[in-house]
């Protein structure tokens, strides 16, 4: 039985080993041999996690037949690296025991153990390697899993992204709930025309999230007694280690073996070490008061506040960008090195300075793709030194710059496509040979003169009656009185009236909505709907006999208004465009009912 990954975790209070191995999920007190909690895979449904950035980096497994489940609290340095382990691993077993249910199958997954690779600081972190494509899952898991980036090779089809989406909207998880889950139309139908919602989603979900800009500064807070403190979160330790590698070889050499992990954050935050970490000028006040400490101040370095950095630059520098690439061309007419521009001048600001450009680095340099973006081109020119090698071409080479692509566009049904094209000719013959009138420049220009002579423009002159101004006037003000009296006016329609007309209103809406899909589909479609004509006119069927039923709904609804005490007439009025809607798609299915009826006579 291999390991496939393990972590320093705490249940209800107590310390010990989280370990994963190929069958089973296993927590293990400190000082004992036996596992105090065993869990097989098939046994694990659900997992929840606490919110990135938390105080405790918390997971919660749910079980088959207990939805209560076990709570882990990750304890180490590293804890959120170590969740996400153990997350993307227990999502691939909750997926793979979904489709094994749902295929009658009872096995238990094998997951390939991954490799392991020493950390700095000493952790050991687990690469997962990445899953064998399975189906999709609609798992409950996947639903509550945050896990960090979406997939994207399905996201129409991803039931968690529907599901964040609908969290997201909750007027159309309303209309979700009362049409899907009533088993009105299918979850297919709902999100057809819907697609730009959950291609946002996904597009946001894989949206990697950077490193923070800000340097790793902890702020000592007040408390009472004079005290100050530090809270110490896995995130910041984990900060820590990744801004001042020095902190995390401090860190393996002496802990647990000399100083206990409270111990050595506490010693941390008071010594030398810390101070020379500080993002602002150190003074020498600052650094009599921190007092010597044996550990720690071996680990201190040479202030980095010589003429030339302690750590030069050694990547390649961008031709477009390298201010040096033409200096050899303007030695002698070029202009006097500027001196002034010189760094050090104030020689305590050096350190900090190089601080921030070292940080800045390491921001960039993680916004770097590791691998070739597929947005680059390069030009092969046959020489090695030139742009193969360097990819100039890419460089220069702007999408803007090229023709946009042509747009399919959308295909248009007509009904009797041959009579329309029969007619088009015979119309455009007789426009062509009525006759037209021809009028030259000259009389144009006279006609023209002709229409202008006596006027003059006196606008300065013009002057407004008094009485109609007045009644203008007048007339506005009362315009704008009505208003605000109705503004201030209480409702007359009760909330569960105005509750029963806008769900109607909703409802017939989206069955208007997949009516007309089913008449005049839109192009490029993207959820596997119906495609073929029966298919088409079997929805189309299905959707018209749920309108049918409006104006049923309409009526009930008017009359709970009139029993609530509601004017009926206004009832009907706002209701009254989504009957029309309604009776106008009735309409036409009738009419397209009778026209292609067998023996159906065209005119």
């Amino acid at each position: 039985m291999s390991t496939v990954c393990t972590a320093r975790a705490s249940y209800k209070k107590f310390s010990g080993l989280l370990e994963l191995t190929s069958t089973h999920l296993r927590w293990t007190r400190d000082g004992e041999k036996t596992p105090s909690v065993r869990v097989a895979y098939p046994e694990v449904a659900s997992l929840f996690s606490s919110k990135e950035g938390a105080a405790q980096v918390r997971l919660k497994i749910g079980l088959e037949n207990d939805s209560n489940g076990h709570n882990f609290t990750f304890t180490s340095p590293v804890a959120l690296t170590e969740r996400e382990t153990f997350k993307a691993q227990l999502t691939t077993i909750i997926s793979n025991n979904r489709a094994a249910r749902e295929a009658g199958v009872s096995q238990t997954p094998q997951t390939s153990a991954p490799t392991t690779a020493s950390s700095p600081n000493g952790a050991a972190h687990q690469r997962t390697p990445a899953p064998g494509p399975s189906r999709a899952s609609t798992s409950r898991a996947e639903s509550v899993s945050s896990t960090r980036g979406t997939p994207v090779n399905d996201p129409v089809n991803d039931f968690r992204i529907r599901k964040k989406v609908l969290v997201k909207t909750p007027e159309l998880a309303a209309l979700h709930r009362e049409l899907v889950m009533s088993g009105q139309i299918t979850e297919t139908e709902f999100w057809e025309g819907r697609e730009h919602l959950l291609l946002a989603q996904a597009a946001s979900d894989s949206q990697k999230k950077g490193r923070p800009g800000q340097l790793v500064d902890p702020r000592p807070q007040a408390v009472e007694g004079g005290e100050v403190k530090i809270v110490v979160t896995p995130q910041l330790v984990h900060d820590i280690f990744d801004e001042y590698p020095v902190v995390a070889k401090a860190y393996d050499e002496n802990v647990p073996s000399k100083l206990s992990e409270a111990e050595f954050w506490k010693r941390y935050f008071e010594s030398k070490l810390f101070h020379s970490h500080r993002a602002s000028i150190r003074s020498t006040a600052t650094q009599h008061v921190v007092k010597d400490d044996a550990i720690f101040d071996k680990y201190l370095e040479k202030p980095d506040d010589e003429l030339e950095p302690r750590k030069p630059r050694d990547d390649e520098v961008d031709m477009f960008i390298d201010l040096d690439a033409t200096r050899e061309d303007h030695e002698e007419t070029g202009n006097e090195k500027d001196m002034t521009m010189q760094a050090g001048k104030q020689r305590g600001a050096l350190p900090l300075i190089r601080k921030f450009n070292e940080h800045s680095e390491r921001l960039l340099k993680s916004a770097i793709p590791t691998e070739g973006t597929s947005k680059r081109r390069r030009v092969d020119s046959g020489d090695a030194t030139t742009d193969s090698s360097h990819g100039y071409y890419s460089q220069i080479d702007l999408a803007d710059l090229h023709n946009p692509e042509s747009s399919p566009g959308v295909l248009l049904e007509m009904q009797d496509r041959q009579r329309y094209f029969e007619a088009r000719p015979g119309a455009a013959t007789s426009a062509e040979q009525a006759p037209r009138p021809t009028v030259g420049l000259p009389v144009a220009l006279q006609e023209m003169r002709s229409d202008l002579e006596g006027w003059q423009a006196h606008l300065s002159q013009t002057k407004v009656e008094r009485k109609a101004a007045e009644a203008a006037l007048e007339s506005m003000t009362k315009n704008v009185a009505t208003r605000l009296e109705a503004y201030k006016r209480k409702a007359e329609i009760k909330e569960e009236v105005f509750r029963q007309m806008r769900t109607c209103q909703t409802a017939a809406n989206e069955f208007l909505r997949q009516f007309w899909f089913a008449i005049y589909p839109p192009a490029g479609e993207t959820l596997g709907g119906a495609t073929t004509l029966a298919q088409k006119t079997a929805k189309a069927t299905r959707m018209v006999g749920y309108l049918t039923k409006t104006p049923e709904k309409v009526a009930a609804i008017i009359r709970a208004a009139e029993v609530a005490g509601v004017d009926r007439g206004r009832v009907q009025t706002g209701m009254q465009p989504t009957l029309d809607a309604v009776n106008r798609a009735l309409e036409f299915w009738e009419t397209r009912k009778a026209a292609a009826a067998p023996g159906a006579r065209r005119t």
